[in-house]
């Protein structure tokens, strides 16, 4: 009796210790990924780093429930967007208009910086139908099968959705570069 006791503890401790090392496998590899996404998400550092924590809190909970390793990156972001939600239902924010907060790198020339700060701007003025989409694929290297599951939608709409997305960024840069051209000249 003894001797089954001790074999159930030293399975038990085996368990444990391979899903701590699943886990930390999980964390190295995706963390940079799921944080990038969040901080696209809700454009603050710290709220991200918050709903970045509760979802890796959250897959610790239901690491069991992972079956295909494959498949770890859309169920963090699943988690993550879920996280995300939860905190409206929580608590209101108080929210900044992004169009008042700049995050300016000054090793880019003063030219490039305009260009990428028009960029930002172009892709934040889009509706999120498209906007969502169009960064899952930027940030992520998501395919449209990928988009397409992670939110929920039809293959065609999500190829759709991106063909816009892109051509609506591209006039509005064609516009700005010909507004710009009248200016300086």
């Amino acid at each position: 009796m003894f001797w089954r006791k001790q074999n159930k503890e030293a399975s038990v401790s085996s368990d444990m210790a391979n899903k701590q090392q699943r886990y930390e496998a999980l964390v190295l590899a995706l963390h940079a990924d799921i944080f990038r996404y969040a901080y696209w998400l809700v454009k603050d550092k710290a709220v991200a780093e918050d709903i970045t924590q509760e979802t890796f809190l959250r897959a610790w909970k239901s690491l069991d429930t992972l079956q295909d390793e494959k498949a770890a990156k859309s169920w963090l972001i699943t988690i993550l967007r879920r996280e995300n939600a939860r905190r409206f239902e929580r608590k209101q924010f108080d929210l900044v208009d992004i169009d008042d907060v700049a995050i300016i790198d000054e090793q880019l020339s003063s030219e490039v910086e305009i260009e990428h700060r028009e960029l930002r701007a172009i892709m934040n003025a889009l509706s999120d139908e498209y906007k969502e989409p169009l960064m899952l694929q930027i940030i992520f290297g998501y395919s449209g099968d990928e988009i397409a599951e992670q939110l929920n939608l039809n293959k065609n709409t999500v190829m759709t959705r991106l063909f816009r997305a892109r051509n609506q960024v591209k006039e509005a840069l064609e516009k700005a570069n010909e507004h710009r051209g009248r200016q300086n000249g």
